[in-house]
């Protein structure tokens, strides 16, 4: 038996939308810099706050009719980010030229023009380059964009008469009003406008404009939070609890179009991916029922009148598993989780992910909706996150060891699994804040502290260590570098090509692993995106599927996060390299590994995949590394992570045999998160993601 989930729409309609997984891409795509038609030599200041406190503000003037100026200084954790750019725009409130200099979060150079002139736009920057010649009326959205024209986009598509607009390069831009509210602050007034902008993104991007269409104020999951000065924390608070709740309206209906719930199901003729066994088992018939693996047997099998019986009695909705390969569905070891990532996890067969740093807010919110599917996402995993307060600490930070044990039990009390460390935590805290942690029946991972080496911090309590750079550092960093500054990845790119993996020190070490039974979440993939972007070519990381995504997302790929010379550059592929052999080092050696993103949800896992089978590791391995070693570390391995009768249907029913080709990963066809199930091809298209494969009807009734 069959149901999809349809209800009457009462949210936002589906729109075909990104968000990039940073701060800043957020930034970048909501317009958090706004920019605003006021009279000559006003200004317009919003000021943006991290869990610290303020974090950065962005100014605007207008200096003349038609021109703008911006400045933005943003600091968190180790980045700082610097743009000044100047806008010019039309009698239409369109830009005709434009200019950006600065500095992006990691270091690399901003240097960005645009130009309109004659039915002929031009673009420039490090990201990408381009000419056009166009009758359209257009509106340009810069690569590194300070917020300065996507402000003036928004009073660009209110003055449109469909609240459309093409963009340059490429794309359209859609505007929608959601609410408006007043609010007041010390008898200042201001009535502001929930709108809702299409085609930035995976998703649309939520935010407040003034009357004029002026940014005013945006929460962004909890991470940071911008509102216009002059107006307080608390005006915030209102407007984030109604923004909020637009978002939530918005997946809700996705939610409703997109899922299928069954009763029974039978997954007919499929090759299923046995990863306790480390073998593949061809011409299966798997049974669903309840959201559980009710039985598994050989297609062949006779049927005898009491089996027969049975499927007439439950009537399962049939799924035509030929050519097909079931694995168990994948985990996201490393995420830092919104609502929003649920569609890009579920489409890419991601049904299990553990949150290692995230506003408790944020993240209990996510799990609420999530477990009860009224949004589409995965099973959460919850790690705390903790830090000594520096200038360089993030999130929840402390400023004593009494507090850091204060923290732990209050994460033991709500129900966390662990405790992650960041940075600035002091080397000397760090065993009795684990030994407090492991008194709490909680495991301790993290960062390695600054001024520490992994090798101390595995001595002193820790579980799992977040990063494969870090056991790079342990020899490049010591305990004498600051490893809280960009020296944690620029070391990588220009000394890790360099070390010798079958040293003896290197060998000591990894022995030390294996025997402590630490666990490392390598996020491989992501630190090469770091690593090996260069100006005006895509990531590496992410070219083979370029063509599958949204043109804007395409573009924030594009270019470089770091600052390298060109000098350097073999040097950063030799470290990049390095990550990859690391992998396979820690594999030969009995070491548990698990992978995670900290970049794009769902995606950026088939990547990691990837690279665990480039280095050597055998494909069924790596599968068992993305799904059973997981559920292991969390200790779920006894209600899913593998394929056997009982369990949790977290399943991925896939079009190929990732076994032989691991970007097969990729073709999945229909995902199961218990007693529900997606189609891929559905979800993405959802979100602008062009489907992996061919739509197909695999599935009928009984």
């Amino acid at each position: 038996m069959i149901r999809r989930n349809i209800s009457s729409s009462t949210g936002i309609a589906p729109a075909q939308n990104a968000i990039k997984k940073s701060l800043i891409g957020m930034l970048m795509l909501t317009g958090v810099f706004s920019l605003s038609a006021l009279a000559a030599e006003q200004v317009i200041v919003n000021k943006i706050y991290s869990e610290k406190g303020e974090a950065g503000e962005q100014t605007f003037s207008q200096v003349s009719e038609n021109k703008y100026e911006g400045k933005l200084k943003l600091a968190w954790n180790n980045r700082r980010l610097l743009i000044d750019d100047t806008l010019t725009v039309n009698d239409k409130g369109l830009p005709i030229n434009y200019t950006a200099e600065g500095q992006s979060a990691f270091g690399a150079k901003i240097q960005e023009s645009f130009s309109w002139r004659d039915g002929v736009v031009t673009w420039q920057s490090l990201k990408d380059e381009g000419q056009k010649q166009t009758n359209q009326t257009g509106f340009y959205v810069p690569s590194d964009n300070s917020g300065s024209a996507n402000n003036m986009l928004v009073k660009a598509l209110l003055k449109s008469p469909t609240r459309s607009l093409t963009m340059f390069p490429n794309g359209t831009a859609t505007l929608k009003e959601l609410k408006s509210v007043e609010v007041e602050n010390n008898g200042k007034k201001a009535t502001v406008k929930l709108y809702a902008i299409s085609g930035m993104g995976f998703n649309p991007d939520f935010a407040w404009y003034d009357e004029d269409g002026n940014f005013f104020a945006k929460d962004m999951s909890g991470f940071m939070r911008v509102i216009r000065d002059g107006f307080s924390l608390d005006n915030f608070e209102h407007l984030k609890t109604i923004q909020k709740q637009a978002e939530q309206q918005y997946l809700e209906e996705l939610a409703r179009e997109l899922t299928y719930q069954y009763d029974h199901l039978l997954i007919k003729n499929v090759n299923v991916v046995d990863v306790e066994q480390s073998k593949v088992i061809a011409n299966q018939d798997v049974w669903l029922a309840d959201g559980k693996i009710e039985k598994i047997v050989d297609t062949g099998q006779p049927h005898t009148a009491e089996h027969d019986a049975d499927i007439n009695k439950k009537k399962p909705f049939v799924v035509d598993g030929r050519g097909k390969t079931l694995i168990p569905a994948l985990w996201d070891m490393h995420g830092h989780l919104s609502k929003n990532d649920g569609l890009l996890n579920i489409a890419s067969g991601v049904v299990n992910v553990r949150d290692v740093g995230n506003s408790h807010d944020n993240i209990m919110e996510v799990e609420r909706l999530f477990d009860s599917n009224k949004v589409i996402g995965s099973r959460v995993y919850r790690a705390g996150f903790l830090d000594q307060y520096s200038q360089y600490s993030a999130g929840l930070s402390v400023r004593s060891l009494e507090e850091a044990h204060e923290k732990i039990d209050w994460f033991a009390d709500n129900g966390y699994l662990q405790i992650k460390l960041y940075s600035s935590i002091n080397p000397k805290w760090v065993k009795p804040m684990a030994e407090h942690a492991h008194r709490r029946g909680m495991r301790v991972s993290g960062h390695v502290p600054a001024f520490m080496t992994a090798k101390q911090a595995i001595e002193r309590g820790y579980d799992e260590i977040q990063h494969v750079n870090m056991l790079f550092l342990n020899f490049l960093a010591g305990t004498k570098v600051d490893t809280r500054k960009k020296l944690r990845f620029s070391l990588i790119g220009e000394k890790a090509g360099e070390m010798d993996l079958n040293s003896k020190k290197m060998n000591d070490f990894i022995k030390l692993l294996a025997d402590k039974k630490i666990v490392v979440d390598p996020t491989v993939s992501t630190f090469r995106t770091l690593l090996l972007g260069k100006p005006k070519q895509m990531s590496p990381e992410y070219i083979d599927i370029a063509d599958h995504l949204p043109p804007s997302v395409v573009r924030s790929l594009k270019g470089a996060e770091m600052s390298v010379a060109d000098d350097q550059l073999d040097s950063y592929q030799k470290g990049a390299d390095a990550l990859v052999a690391m992998i396979k080092k820690l594999y030969d050696n009995k070491v548990t590994f698990v992978p995670g993103t900290d970049h794009i949800a769902g995606i950026t896992i088939h990547r990691e995949l990837e690279l665990y089978a480039q280095a050597g590791i055998p494909n069924i391995e790596v599968l068992k590394i993305a799904s059973l070693v997981p559920a292991q570390v969390v200790g779920a391995a006894h209600k899913t992570g593998s394929i056997a009768e009982g369990k949790y249907a977290d399943l991925l029913l896939i079009d190929g045999d990732p076994t032989k080709d691991m970007s097969d990963i990729r073709n999945g066809v229909m995902v199961f998160k218990g007693s529900q199930y997606y189609k891929p091809n559905e979800l993405f298209s959802s979100i602008g993601v062009k489907p992996f494969v061919k739509s197909q009807d695999i599935a009928k009734a009984h």
